[in-house]
């Protein structure tokens, strides 16, 4: 990893082993950032350069518990790096540790991205320790307004946090070509309802699935995750007929499917959802957007009867009722998608995003003498 190396980005997943939401915005961050490398855990360890720019170090990855990766030699590694300032994505009680035995009281930015909602048990034994490693921050930040005010857990440490929305960078997409588009019209049509991410059970796709039944149009389920095969069994007991699961896409599929949906759906109905980077491409691709309100990010990016509905979680008849609203008013759709662009352009780009980290990074630095 290169010696200049002002700040390194702890994550325990990465690219290109795990491409969700919090991936694509630590690819952001450490793209966008002067100095940076990215620390992570993986199948298969190793030292490489992504896109041929981005140092990225990846420790063996033994087993993951409750969707939290664990490695012990990412404690060694992160011991010996140089790095001025070390930023760690939360929750990840492994990173915790490593960072608590081998961060050598440098300075420490955690990005806040969710409370611990489905592991409630696990989550009393891992509370001391979870106040040990956020007290030690330089600052936590939340990555909107809403779940600042909302989360229990960060307002013992308010005084130290700070607000920076998710942003995505448009030229890391790629275009897809007249051919590209073709192609996925024929494999899927077009002015379907589209949805996008790891199928995990906060996503609230069972519920997508009840309200698809028996509709005119297409709904088109892309990604894989652990809730596959479960929601397909779902799917063909209900007589889902319009239901599509994609199973894994490329970024240029996705690209694809985003161009040709109607709208966007998010039924993400638990706070484990804190932000949804899936919404944000929605409104750069101009589309309309359906999320659910749970208190966290997401009603942020979609702004309710301007980008899109926001609607009450878990209740197929509400998220079918959003989907027949678009389906049947298209010059709603296309105008709510035309909102949503301008929002993107003002508030969610990556450039923004990274430009308010690159601030905060060089106010910590130096607050403790190591701006140079």
């Amino acid at each position: 990893m290169r010696s200049e190396l002002r700040i390194l980005h702890c994550y325990r997943t990465f690219y290109p082993e795990s491409k969700g939401g919090l991936e694509q915005v630590v690819l952001e961050l450490a793209q966008n950032t002067h100095g940076s490398g990215v620390l992570t855990l993986a199948k298969d360890p190793g030292q490489r350069m992504l896109d041929g720019k981005l140092p990225v170090l990846a420790e063996r990855r033994w087993v993951s518990v409750a969707s939290c990766c664990i490695g012990p030699g990412l404690v060694r590694r992160l011991f010996r790096l140089k790095a001025k300032l070390l930023h760690f994505h939360f929750p990840w009680p492994f990173g915790d540790v490593t960072y608590l035995l081998a961060g050598r009281s440098r300075p420490l930015i955690i990005t806040y991205h969710s409370d611990i909602v489905r592991q409630r048990a696990l989550s009393l034994l891992y509370y001391p320790l979870m106040k040990i490693f956020l007290s030690r921050a330089d600052r936590i930040v939340a990555t909107s307004q809403n779940y600042m005010d909302s989360s229990p857990v960060l307002a013992d440490f308010r005084s130290k946090v700070e607000v920076i929305p998710l942003g995505i960078s448009e030229q890391e997409y790629p275009v897809p070509a007249d051919n590209d588009l073709l192609n996925m019209e024929a494999r899927f049509g077009k002015d379907f309802m589209l949805f996008v991410g790891v199928l995990r059970y906060y996503k609230g796709l069972e519920y997508l699935i009840r309200a698809s039944v028996g509709r005119p149009y297409r709904v088109v389920i892309a990604g894989k995750g652990p809730e596959q095969a479960k929601l397909k069994v779902l799917a063909d007991e209900l007589g889902a007929d319009s239901i599509v699961f994609t199973g894994y896409i490329s970024d240029l599929e996705k690209a694809a499917l985003m161009k040709l949906c109607r709208a966007v759906v998010f039924p993400s109905h638990l706070r484990s959802e804190a932000f949804g980077v899936t919404l944000i491409e929605g409104l750069m691709y101009g589309k309309p957007l359906i999320s659910c309100e749970i208190g966290t990010g997401t009603s942020y990016v979609n702004a309710d009867g301007e980008t899109g509905h926001v609607i009450l979680p878990a209740n197929p008849d509400a998220l079918r009722e959003a989907m027949d609203d678009l389906w049947n008013d298209p010059v709603k759709a296309e105008q709510m998608g035309q909102a949503g662009r301008l929002r993107y352009e003002s508030l969610f780009t990556g450039e923004r995003m990274a430009a308010a980290y690159q601030k905060l990074y060089t106010q910590v630095l130096e607050e403790r003498g190591l701006a140079t």
